[in-house]
């Protein structure tokens, strides 16, 4: 790695390491090869275009869909000393003039431009960027080029002219969520040349997945805010009319809250979005017209109110809680009604051509919520990649599930579906079962012996009951447009007493509230509070000072270690997290006044002597369980052995032992064998970086991701080591 980019890195961004391919992608750039770059929300895309922007001679265009989206990375870059500026439809035209003369006369290293800049108007941006020296390009939010994505934009589509009017300047595509068809269609879309693609895990460990039924969703969620008086979040709500009535609803009950959707006048938008990005305002109520790529960090929960239409939508708006690496909770309130609401939009004119792709992903959605699988596992599997089935960190993980005997219900749902000669859905059965005295219900019907036998059962419990038949196979649902249930070949067998039916329960309700601060929550680190709380408002004078959001000046995680190691000089100070030189000499003395005397009042030692050695342990700590399970290796015992022996899945024993590959305690011959080795070896030299469900692909189904990972670890450890 060029020792430059460390150099930067430390002085214009704070940090001392780069994470994931960072570093790959940094050098891709510089190079001046194209690149696509899949990384999840606040795993630090954009330092993959800001940091070659710096060490380059000459401006980097950034296109970006969202005029908010570009203030909050202009902001945090000029807070770190390096120069950058927008050119969008909030400046005025003296703001518009002096913008471009400093473009011109090379003032910039960064300029942020939305798509339809670029490329429309009687003088269009693209035709003075020629006679500029344009170092790179970065797309950012680059899935909306795709229809395959999840918000398609048609402004996007002119980029594909870039290559042709800049056939020498590298272009890097980035994006949060895109599965396998969006990333090709971006690379085609983009007609990028060679592109090296890098695609990080997906996974956001510090986010908590909770899924709850609708039933009370008010008071639920009244009650869950309570315990987050003081945290930032977001609400998703799928109409404008719902935002506005929640907003209502929860200012009338005490929280700070306002809406934001694209109905409202722009100077409330502007300001709604202006007040939650400073902390004076703690709850947003929005449409997904609020967020794509809001770099607000310490968001702490983002709660939807309505089913998202895909799994790419959802993991996109989830993670934006948690940015700052701590502890963020997202919650989706789910009925299935919700389903049979948007599959309505897929007949639309609009969306015919689509149809069928977007019944199947609100199909995925639907299982996502449904299914008692590990929440983590559905969504990283979506994107290809593999999870333990167990993550600890979402409902269905730390909910106590039991196991009961489910065969008269299943008998009551099965005899319900085969007296309606399997020709009706979900809502006509369980009308059905329960009695309904609706118009639909026939007096033909209402003379069957089945009717009404499940009518002292709520209508939700039986829609669970008969999703749970469904993932079990003992019913199905049809394909067509409004589904209808069928009986299987179990069924039958079920019906007879052959077969009995075990189902799982789930014990949501609690495992929402108690992982907040329950034992099976994680801890999080043991900063001083009370420090903590005097930091956060220096910070806050400071931004009201330099007019900026706080966390533009310092994130909480910068706080928080300034309230766990108790720095109290300025070369202490460098080795927190976030403070580069350029905020070392803006903001230092400051947070320091507060740090000297809350420490002389209590006669408390700085401890910052610890972070380096604590840095550089954290990103490989191995536990007891890791442990046992290595001791256990060692003894001669192979991973189904280990994994019946101490009562875990194969999956999570692999995960134990690859830790002690990257650790080089364990050679890639002791887990795959050589011939293996051999052939993924050979895969990889040509492409060393390359994306496993890639390889995996190439080589078939007798390769695992397993032994994939195991060998292009070591390999990586060898080229490490020859550097």
């Amino acid at each position: 790695m060029n020792p430059q980019y460390l150099q930067v890195l430390k002085q214009r961004f704070g940090y001392d390491q780069f994470r994931g391919f960072q570093a790959d992608a940094i050098d891709t750039a510089m190079h001046g090869k194209d690149a696509l770059v899949v990384m999840p929300t606040g795993a630090g895309k954009s330092l993959c275009y800001q940091l070659p922007a710096v060490l380059s001679e000459g401006v980097t265009v950034v296109v970006s869909p969202l005029i908010a989206l570009m203030k909050d990375q202009v902001d945090a870059l000029l807070a770190n000393g390096i120069s950058a500026a927008v050119i969008n439809s909030s400046l005025n035209a003296v703001e518009m003039r002096r913008t471009m003369e400093c473009l011109h006369d090379g003032l910039y290293k960064l300029i942020y431009v939305a798509p339809e800049r670029l490329f429309s108007g009687s003088n269009p941006l693209i035709d003075i960027l020629k006679n500029l020296n344009v170092s790179l390009f970065a797309v950012d939010e680059a899935h909306c080029i795709s229809h395959w994505g999840h918000d398609f934009r048609q402004d996007y589509m002119e980029l594909g002219q870039l290559k042709s009017h800049f056939p020498n300047t590298p272009v890097i595509a980035l994006t949060a969520s895109a599965d396998e068809v969006t990333r090709q269609d971006i690379l085609e879309k983009l007609n990028l040349r060679q592109p090296k693609i890098f695609v990080s895990s997906f996974n956001r460990p510090n986010i908590y997945y909770f899924v709850e039924r609708k039933q009370k969703m008010t008071d639920k969620m009244m009650a869950y805010l309570r315990t987050k008086a003081n945290e930032s979040g977001i609400i998703y709500c799928l109409s404008r009319q719902s935002t506005e009535d929640v907003a209502e609803m929860l200012v009338r009950n005490g929280f700070n809250a306002l809406p934001y959707h694209a109905g409202l006048p722009p100077e409330t938008r502007k300001r709604n979005q202006e007040l939650f990005r400073r902390d004076e305002c703690k709850i947003i109520v929005a449409t997904i017209a609020f967020g794509m790529g809001i770099d607000k960090p310490n968001v702490r929960y983002v709660i939807h109110t309505d089913l998202p239409k895909n799994i790419e939508s959802y993991y996109q708006e989830t993670g934006r809680a948690g940015r700052d690496g701590l502890r963020s909770d997202a919650i989706l309130y789910y009925s299935s009604g919700d389903i049979i609401k948007l599959r309505r939009t897929t007949m639309s004119e609009e969306y015919r051509m689509y149809a069928n792709l977007m019944r199947r992903k609100l199909g995925q959605m639907a299982d996502y919520c449904e299914k008692p699988i590990c929440r983590r596992k559905q969504l990283l599997n979506y994107f290809n990649e593999d999870s333990p089935d167990n993550c600890n960190s979402c409902d269905v993980c730390l909910g106590n599930y039991e196991t009961y005997d489910g065969t008269i219900q299943a008998q009551k749902v099965m005899s319900a579906v085969a007296r309606l000669n399997q020709r009706f859905g979900v809502g006509m059965v369980i009308d059905f079962l329960r009695g309904s005295q609706a118009e639909k219900i026939t007096p033909y019907m209402r003379a069957m012996p089945t009717y009404g036998i499940g009518k002292d059962t709520p209508a939700e419990e039986w829609r669970r009951v008969i999703q749970l038949l469904c993932d079990n196979g003992l019913l199905k649902k049809s394909d067509d447009v409004y589904s209808v249930l069928k009986l299987t070949q179990r069924s039958l067998a079920v019906l007879k007493g052959e077969e009995r039916v075990l189902l799982v329960k789930p014990a949501v309700e609690e495992t929402l509230h108690s992982s907040n601060g329950g034992s099976k929550d994680k801890p999080t680190k043991p900063h001083d509070k009370e420090l903590f709380e005097l930091l956060r408002a220096m910070r806050a004078q400071l931004a009201k000072r330099d007019n900026v959001p706080a966390y533009v000046v310092l994130g909480d995680n910068s706080l928080m270690e300034m309230a766990t190691y108790f720095p109290q000089t300025l070369e202490e100070l460098e080795k927190i997290n976030g403070f580069g030189v350029f905020k070392i000499n803006k903001y230092g003395n400051d947070f320091l006044h507060v740090l000297k005397r809350y420490c002389d009042e209590l006669n408390i030692a700085s401890q910052a002597q610890q972070i380096t050695a604590i840095k550089k342990r954290k990103e490989r700590t191995i536990g007891n369980s890791e442990i046992e399970t290595y001791r256990m290796f060692r003894e001669g015992k192979d991973v189904n052995e280990i994994a019946a022996a101490r009562n875990l899945q194969p999956a999570t024993v692999e995960t134990h032992l690859f830790k002690f590959v990257q650790e080089g305690k364990i050679k890639a011959n002791e887990l795959v064998n050589e011939y293996k080795i051999d052939v993924i070896s050979r895969a990889l030299k040509g492409n060393p970086d390359a994306w496993l469900p890639e390889l995996k692909n190439a080589l078939g189904q007798d390769y695992s991701f397993f032994e994939l990972r195991v060998v292009k670890a070591a390999n990586d450890i060898k080229r490490t080591q020859a550097a």
